[in-house]
């Protein structure tokens, strides 16, 4: 049985596909890229990367095929095995295979295995559409500045004239003066007289008021109902799964030991696999579930993996 065509099916739905007895292909968030000097601009995507190292069987991939196979679980399991053997033997024989819209496998010096990923499909199903292209460059013409030739303007120069001495001029201006004086400090006064009598009338206008005030009396026959304003909540979108159990009794004890670590861990609702998974946390963003995972993969369990799903 081809397997790779149902590990390309999940790499859509989850970031961690473990090949029980082989290893696990794991998928990272690549936000759009622009390679300058081509002027090419790729949309995001999951980047898909491969770890030897995590082997145990955690359900995903053999519920899945016996879903699409209507076999058993244990049947799956077995297929499984079988194409694991086989890639193995190529391995050894051969040194590389290819595995169908993932990528490539092949052994090092050190006899470890390489991963090179395909780099013609998209796991990422919300850049669904998007393909690659390259924009055409921008040319921009250059102009040049003129430069304006001032001309030289001949200076004006200005010849006093002889004045004559008029003494009467001189009086009167001392006269027009003063009439400006006297007339502003009678606007002066008259200003001051308004405003204190604005004054005055706005007092007695706000003492009416407070009396009105005081001497009233308000009634509310029927008063308005309270009105409940409804609150959206945030909900636990994202989830670090700490393992998927096939028992619920099995699946209980995890999550007290989680709890007693220190975790809010929970059991919840058997899937549709009917496999019942606990968790090591639920979040509202997906940075902040990212980040747990990581320092739980680091201090405790490398086989965490995000489920995205409101429960």
């Amino acid at each position: 049985m081809k397997i790779e065509h149902y590990i390309s099916q999940l790499l859509y739905r989850y970031q961690c596909v473990t090949v029980p007895g082989f290893g696990a292909f794991l998928t990272e968030y690549q936000s759009a890229q622009l390679h300058e000097s081509s002027s090419a601009f790729y949309p995001p995507k999951k980047l898909v990367s491969f770890n030897s190292n995590l082997k145990n069987n955690d359900g995903l991939l053999a519920n899945h095929i016996a879903l699409a196979e209507k076999s058993s679980y244990e049947s799956a399991v077995s297929a499984i095995q079988n194409e694991v053997s086989i890639w193995k033997n190529i391995l050894e024989v051969n040194g590389k295979f290819s595995l169908k819209n993932i990528g490539e496998l092949s052994l090092n010096a050190e006899n470890n295995v390489v991963f090179n990923p395909s780099d013609h499909i998209n796991y990422l199903v919300e850049a669904f559409g998007l393909s690659s292209f390259v924009s055409p460059a921008v040319k921009r013409e250059e102009y040049k500045k003129e430069v304006e030739v001032l001309e030289e303007k001949a200076p004006i120069v200005f010849t006093p004239e002889a004045r004559k001495k008029r003494p009467y001029l001189r009086y009167a201006a001392v006269f027009i003066m003063a009439m400006g004086l006297s007339a502003f400090g009678g606007y002066h006064l008259y200003n001051n007289q308004v405003e204190r009598e604005t004054l005055m009338v706005e007092t007695q206008v706000q003492k009416q008021v407070q009396d009105k005030i005081q001497e009233a009396t308000f009634f509310i026959d029927a008063p308005l109902p309270a009105v409940t304003l409804a609150v959206k909540e945030d909900k636990l979108r994202y989830h670090v799964v700490a393992g998927v159990f096939r028992s619920a009794e099995n699946a209980d004890k995890a999550c007290k030991q989680l709890q007693d670590l220190g975790f809010k861990s929970r059991r919840i609702p058997q899937n549709r696999h009917g496999l019942f998974p606990v968790l090591y946390g639920s979040y509202t963003s997906k940075a902040e579930a990212v980040n747990s995972m990581n320092q739980i993969r680091q201090s405790r369990d490398s086989q965490a993996w995000l489920l995205i799903k409101e429960l």
